[in-house]
């Protein structure tokens, strides 16, 4: 406990900023809400070396140790392009979103985003809490905060309501991690939970950040990516979804969703209604 006491005053001061309100989407603009098949990792970590544990951390020199919401270098348009081999042809971090251009132009998705399962769409209060949790997750794992709002879109849309999917894994809540506690959309005792407690949000993006008992979590796909800079990213996307990377190296080859990491790279740099142009 001492450890979250200690983070408090961190991400308070981040989590307090207001979102910028964004016009709805309207009926006839499309929107992709990511794969919802899904995710396809092993049940433990196959990588040598890595123990498999919650409460996971990035390791320099990955680790992003502040938070700030004007990061980004990039101009944030939507649209899509995509993006296959070993990660070194995606956009470089400087063509990145920053954190509050990227949150609050996907806002408007996810104040719909739960229409796709019908279930009640995301509430005012409860994105602020998907705002704040990110920025409180992300100062205890080390994950940059835009990557964790990037697979929380490709998962979910930011849907609190999301079904839990089962391929063999269960995957739970907004980031559809593994086998974790946290859902207000129950499989086990089939309870919808409206609202959503801000406990339940945090909690869920803290099992899709940081890891359960039973699955890796963001920061250690990131430090099994063994790489660096944003092509640690994509490869950490890679291996979230599907648990490896395809002995070639290619990001678009290998099991699972072969357009993961192409929609993870678009996702950060501004892709949100923009049509899916993925194809591998």
């Amino acid at each position: 406990m001492a450890f979250y006491t200690s983070i408090v005053s961190a991400f308070l001061l981040a989590s307090s900023v207001p979102l910028a309100w964004s016009a709805p989407v309207t009926p006839n603009e499309p929107a992709f809400f990511g794969q919802l098949q899904g995710n396809h990792q092993p049940a433990r970590t196959t990588t040598p070396g890595f123990i498999l544990a919650a409460g996971g951390q990035v390791n320099d020199p990955n680790a992003v140790t502040t938070i700030n919401n004007q990061d980004g270098g990039g101009s944030c348009v939507d649209s899509y392009t995509q993006y296959c081999g070993s990660g070194s042809s995606y956009p470089p971090e400087s063509s990145w979103c920053s954190f509050e251009d990227m949150f609050n132009n996907n806002k408007p998705l996810m104040l719909i985003s739960c229409d796709q399962f019908s279930q009640a769409d995301d509430s005012e209060s409860e994105v602020q809490a998907i705002y704040d949790s990110i920025q409180q997750i992300a100062t205890e794992t080390k994950v940059d905060h835009r990557f964790i709002l990037a697979v929380i879109m490709q998962e979910s849309g930011g849907c609190v309501r999301v079904p839990t999917s089962n391929y063999g894994v269960r995957n739970p809540g907004l980031m559809q991690d593994h086998d974790g506690d946290a859902t207000c959309n129950s499989d086990i005792t089939l309870q919808v939970q409206n609202p959503c407690p801000t406990e339940t949000i945090t909690q869920m993006i803290r099992d899709g950040s940081a890891g359960t008992a039973t699955g890796d979590g963001l920061a250690q796909c990131i430090n099994e990516s063994n790489d660096s800079g944003a092509v640690a990213f994509y490869k950490a996307a890679r291996i979230y979804n599907s648990g490896s990377i395809d002995p070639s190296g290619d990001l678009c080859l290998g099991i699972a969703t072969h357009c993961y990491a192409s929609d993870i790279a678009n996702r950060l740099t501004g892709w949100t209604r923009a049509p899916h142009a993925c194809t591998a």
